[in-house]
């Protein structure tokens, strides 16, 4: 695996660091900086970014924020994430910071349908630096940074494409101006080696650039540059008319070398004879000096008829620079197209997953949802049974009447304040007149109209077999009571 893009400082290499190990895998750990506010979250501003493949919006833009206390004890804060954080298997409340520890559990999102797990969960640990640094997720500004580079490297794609060995007419054309700008140079003689300066003095400074080599002897011409690649059929043929056009520029400059050779000779004979005879032989010098100025006026006539071709040729090469610049701009244009193709494609699959992703969150809500619904209806009928079984304690113990172990009917109370059924204190009274609880003498009996409305009540809350028994009772009572 592809090692994280930072550096291995000097004090921290050796030494022992706090992360948050990945449980079950041995990369995207988190690093836990001393004096460094860890944020994470799926948004851009944040420490380390968290795209989740399976449901992107399970973690919040801005999920969670670990930082240090002024002990130096990490801590950890749920930031209004969606989704919530969980701490040893039990969820944080928003906005408040709790201590983490070696060891901790801590959990990001809940897990999806079928699945018993998160997709991110991490273990609070301290390990060494080498154990750590390979397991260290990038952070966001470094994935960032990244991406710059791949944008500038598509961007200059068609720079690279034209290599240092492609040359264009520009290139030409900077090479047709240094051979230019050249001075001649002088040519030494066969004879004696004295210098010829005057026929050098009336060359063209382009010609004179073209001598022959002082090694091998033969003429060397500046090098044109070859188009490597063609796309279409006009510029291959202005490339061959531009290549016939340079065949014929160095047959005339091969010309005008031999002239201007001749002309050094004839010009050299000329002043051997000047020295040798300045009397005598004038006919011959005049004859000779006739024959130099007759090649001086035919090197000049090449030299303008080359110097209109080499116009020629330079008007030539703009023209088929400006067609390859055409060239390049209907490529980049088409190349551009491409990608905008290329971005829609991707806009497209990315909305899709969006809307996949949308649909699996519904789901998620839809079964949360059903999920609490169950738990309201479980609570309630978990409360209601509390209540009633609540009742019936409350009537075993406190409304019952104690010789008949049944809820008080017509219920009296005693001047001892005990409380018994009017039928059974009645039928205790005719063996003994005391109290049976506290076997004090009963002087006065009262009747308790609130506390039989209140067993009426609570009695009509209780099961049908309940009420049927305490009707029956009733009626009995009331019969034994008229006999």
């Amino acid at each position: 695996m592809g090692e994280p893009g930072f550096f291995v400082t000097g004090d921290r290499a050796g030494g022992r660091s706090w992360c948050l190990r990945r449980v079950g895998m041995s990369a995207g750990w988190l690093l836990l900086e001393d004096g460094c506010e860890v944020t994470v979250g799926r948004g851009f501003g944040v420490t380390y970014q968290l795209v989740s493949k399976i449901c992107p919006l399970m973690i919040s833009r801005n999920h969670c924020v670990l930082k240090q206390n002024p002990e130096g004890q990490w801590t950890i804060m749920d930031n209004k994430s969606l989704n919530g954080v969980w701490l040893n298997r039990a969820r944080l409340e928003p906005l408040r910071v709790y201590s983490i520890h070696q060891g901790d559990y801590i959990q990001l999102g809940v897990p999806l349908e079928n699945k018993e797990n998160a997709e991110y969960e991490y273990e609070v640990t301290e390990e060494d630096w080498e154990t750590i640094y390979p397991c260290l997720s990038p952070k966001n500004d470094q994935m960032i940074e990244k991406n710059k580079e791949l944008r500038t490297k598509r961007k200059f794609s068609l720079d690279e494409l034209a290599g240092p060995g492609a040359e264009g007419p520009s290139n030409l054309k900077s090479k047709i101006n240094k051979v230019s700008c050249e001075s001649g140079q002088p040519v030494k003689s066969q004879g004696k080696g004295e210098v010829a300066s005057t026929p050098s003095d009336n060359l063209d400074p382009k010609l004179t650039a073209l001598e022959p080599s002082k090694t091998t002897g033969a003429p060397i011409y500046p090098g044109f540059p070859k188009v490597t690649e063609v796309h279409h059929e006009q510029k291959a043929s202005n490339s061959s008319a531009s290549q016939r056009s340079l065949q014929m520029f160095k047959v005339t400059m091969s010309r005008i070398l031999r002239l201007k050779i001749q002309m050094q000779e004839k010009h050299e004979a000329v002043m051997n004879v000047k020295k040798q005879t300045q009397k005598g032989n004038s006919k011959k010098v005049v004859q000779m000096e006739q024959e130099l100025q007759d090649l001086q006026s035919q090197l000049c006539a090449e030299q303008a008829q080359q110097q209109a071709r080499v116009e020629q040729l330079e008007k030539t090469f703009q023209e088929e620079e400006q067609h390859l610049q055409g060239l390049e701009i209907a490529q980049g244009e088409k190349d551009l197209k491409q990608q905008l193709a290329q971005a829609l494609q991707e806009h497209w699959a990315l909305m899709e997953e969006l809307n996949r992703s949308k649909k699996d969150f519904e789901a998620i809500i839809q079964a949360k949802n059903k999920e609490l619904e169950q738990t309201k209806k479980e609570k309630m009928q978990a409360q209601k049974e509390e209540v009633l079984s609540h009742m019936n304690d409350v009537l075993e113990n406190e409304l019952q009447c104690i010789i008949c172990s049944e809820y008080f009917i017509e219920a009296v109370t005693l001047n001892c304040a005990h409380s018994f059924c009017s039928y059974c204190i009645n039928e205790w009274m005719k063996r003994k007149i005391e109290c049976p609880i506290c076997r004090k003498d009963i002087k006065s009996k009262t009747y308790s109209l609130v506390l039989d409305n209140c067993i009426n009540k609570m009695v009509n809350n209780l099961s049908s077999e309940v009420k049927e028994r305490r009707i029956v009772l009733i009626r009995e009572r009331k019969a034994k009571r008229l006999f």
